[in-house]
């Protein structure tokens, strides 16, 4: 139910961004307007732009049950599978999917699990779906938890995970044709829903059915109100046999149909039979790893050189999880957009089901540094127009009471954001499914092998510690010391984080970060710092990176560290696994170690059943449950959670067709 705007309906775009030479037309897909609460003469959803109704007037309900559950034989269809996978082309109210979750729900046949995908380029307000969802109380437990998940209306994807994660909900706010284009799924049913092709010409077009077709799974059917001849011979062109069956109320005929048996379409993809993996890394990559595939119900032994979880690169008091905008919105920026989304609503999730995890949505301001960075920070929300909550610019007065502190200049804070202690998450996500995760601690890995259908994880003597169809490769800094991971660069960044005496509710009551970061007061300790060394691997506190974390604390509160010895206060040292573009490594390791262009990432052999989570630098924290769910979905054989480009920038083999040779300085702010 939607369609591109013009230029002329975006918001205001002041010089500031023109000076960054930022190409508007080409970015304009980014801004999301959400759609406003209208209703027709007889109280009918209705949109005034596109001059039509949400749902038919016999009722939204009943067409939802009608149409398109009925059109695509459910919920027969989905009985005794593992898994049913539906794309929709418009989201709307959301009325289709609550109705198929109800009734997916009340199946005692029903699939393990339900993926449900969805475009929206206008999506409603989180109050406003509040106020249409009323009409249906038979509805009210899952439209409520819906409203409860609801993500900030920022473009790009969104992951639900719904019903004791029974259910997996993918949003993706843009255009349907760039959706379709990113999504990564296998529909076995597809809801063709939008406004009226007279309407909304481009939701029918035939790019549109095209990626349906490509999307779409061997034996896929579809469903659709609207019977007009372009819609038929568009949906013929692209493969599928349809025909006319009796339309729901006063419509007279709708349309379904299924994806030709020729098609050519590939299968989607089978995870092993056998549902075990193993983990190398009990960190904050191997330990979500491990929470997201025992979610689905894997049994995964978890295998770390440590005496505990968290206690490498995790070890550190307290750390952050926030986004990191850029004016361009770069692969980078997206990234960690979700990825703190997504993150923060995992942590919330751990909470409530009273999981050992000390984490606090404080907000977190990141100041600017000077009068450039403040108009570039400026131009920076501007451009991205996020919702409030997902970013915005705070004025000097404003951040200096959030903060608690007289600070030098304002800059963004991130409201929905704040401190994580790390190996308490790395701990929490461990626990959460005790019945499906076996620790096995203080245990080393020499090596790995592949014997028959099986990884083993080998001790020095050559025994096996433990073996699995998949394992994955987590270990951090300790990833490039198997041989077949040598093709991917992990590099080691040395970082020292300082520790200072703090009075629980002492300013700063936020986390602030300009050049470095400062945490609030979290048991008696706040967190400063911190240095970032590629490739230095000496393993001692220094007091010379303890007086330059000293120099960064009082650039980001000015005054603070007047009284402040840096010799007398404590610190630890940690090596954060690095990669050279920045970016995470997720996903199947190369089986190759060179590549001869015009490659492509998807021409690349893999091996087997081994994969590789990484190079999350000094993001861990922001990327760990996100990267975890896309690689876990990716094992499964499931819809990812994020777009493909973005699946692609994490691929481990990039490196072998960009050959990047130089480390990368980075900061923890």
């Amino acid at each position: 139910m939607h369609t591109k705007l013009n230029d002329k309906s975006l918001p205001t775009v002041s010089g500031l961004v023109r000076a960054f030479s930022i190409d508007l037309r080409k970015r304009s897909s980014n801004i999301i307007v959400p759609a406003p609460l209208q209703f027709d003469a007889d109280g009918t959803p209705y949109s005034a732009a596109f001059d039509d109704i949400y749902h038919s007037a016999d009722g939204g309900l009943g067409q939802a049950r009608h149409v398109f559950l009925g059109g695509n034989g459910l919920p027969e269809r989905w009985r005794g599978r593992e898994r049913f996978v539906v794309v929709e082309t418009g989201f709307g109210l959301g009325l289709n999917f609550l109705a198929t979750w109800a009734a997916w729900r009340e199946d005692a046949g029903r699939s393990r699990t339900l993926h449900f995908v969805s475009c929206e380029l206008h999506p409603f307000k989180v109050e406003d779906l509040a106020t249409l969802h009323a009409r249906w109380p038979e509805l009210d437990a899952f439209s409520a938890e819906l409203r409860a998940n609801w993500p900030p209306l920022a473009a790009g994807m969104h992951r639900l995970n719904l019903d004791g994660g029974r259910v997996t909900l993918t949003l993706y706010f843009g255009d349907v044709r760039d959706g379709l284009e990113q999504t990564d799924a296998r529909a076995d049913a597809i809801y063709l829903d939008g406004f009226s092709p007279a309407k909304n010409p481009a939701m029918w077009a035939a790019k549109v059915f095209h990626l349906l077709s490509r999307r779409a799974a061997p034996g896929a059917t579809l469903a659709t109100w609207s019977v007009a001849g372009e819609v038929r011979e568009g949906l013929r062109r692209a493969r599928f046999v349809t025909e006319k069956a009796p339309g729901f109320g006063g419509k007279r005929e709708m349309l379904r149909g299924h994806l030709h048996p020729d098609a050519g379409r590939e299968a989607p993809p089978c995870p092993p039979a056998e549902r075990r993996a193993v983990v190398i890394g009990a960190g904050a990559a191997g330990s979500a790893v491990a929470e997201r595939l025992a979610a689905r119900g894997w049994t995964v032994d978890v295998v770390d050189a440590l005496p505990g979880p968290g206690q490498g690169a995790s070890g550190n008091h307290a750390g952050v999880l926030r986004p990191q905008p850029s004016l361009d919105d770069n692969r980078l920026s997206r990234l960690t957009r979700v990825g703190a989304i997504y993150g923060w609503r995992h942590v919330a999730r751990a909470q409530a089901a009273g999981l050992p995890l000390r984490a606090a949505a404080t907000g977190v301001l990141h100041l600017a540094r000077d009068a450039a960075q403040e108009a570039k920070m400026r131009a920076t929300v501007e451009r991205l127009a996020l919702p409030a909550e997902a970013l915005r610019y705070a004025e000097v007065d404003e951040a200096s009471a959030i903060a608690g502190w007289p600070l030098a200049r304002g800059g963004w804070h991130f409201s929905a954001c704040g401190w994580v202690q790390p190996w308490s998450l790395c701990a929490a996500n461990l626990a959460a499914h005790p019945e499906n995760v076996r620790l096995r601690f203080s245990t080393h890995v020499a090596a790995i092998e592949r014997r028959g259908e099986r990884w083993h994880a080998l001790a020095a003597d050559g025994a096996t510690i433990a073996d699995a169809p998949v394992l994955i490769l987590a270990a951090g800094v300790g990833t490039s010391a198997f041989a077949q991971a040598a093709p991917t660069p992990v590099w080691s960044a040395r970082g020292q984080v300082s520790e200072l005496p703090a009075a629980d509710g002492s300013p700063p009551r936020a986390v602030v970060c300009c050049g470095g970061y400062v945490t609030p007061a979290v048991d008696g300790r706040r967190c400063a710092g911190a240095s970032f060394e590629v490739g230095d691997h000496d393993a001692a506190v220094r007091l010379d990176e303890q007086r330059a974390n000293l120099a960064k604390l009082e650039t980001i509160l000015p005054g603070y560290t007047a009284a402040l010895d840096p010799a007398a206060l404590g610190a630890r040292v940690g090596f954060r696994p690095v990669s050279p573009d920045r970016l995470p490594l997720a996903g199947a390791l190369p089986a190759v170690d060179h590549a001869a262009p015009p490659a492509t990432l998807a021409s690349f052999p893999r091996l087997e059943g081994l994969y590789v989570v990484s190079g999350f630098g000094a993001r861990g924290l922001t990327w760990a449950t996100l990267v975890a769910e896309t690689l876990a979905s990716r094992i499964a054989g499931e819809p990812s959670p994020i777009e493909r480009e973005l699946a692609e920038a994490m691929d481990p083999a990039r490196f072998l067709l960009r050959r990047y040779r130089e480390p990368v300085t980075d900061e923890d702010d």
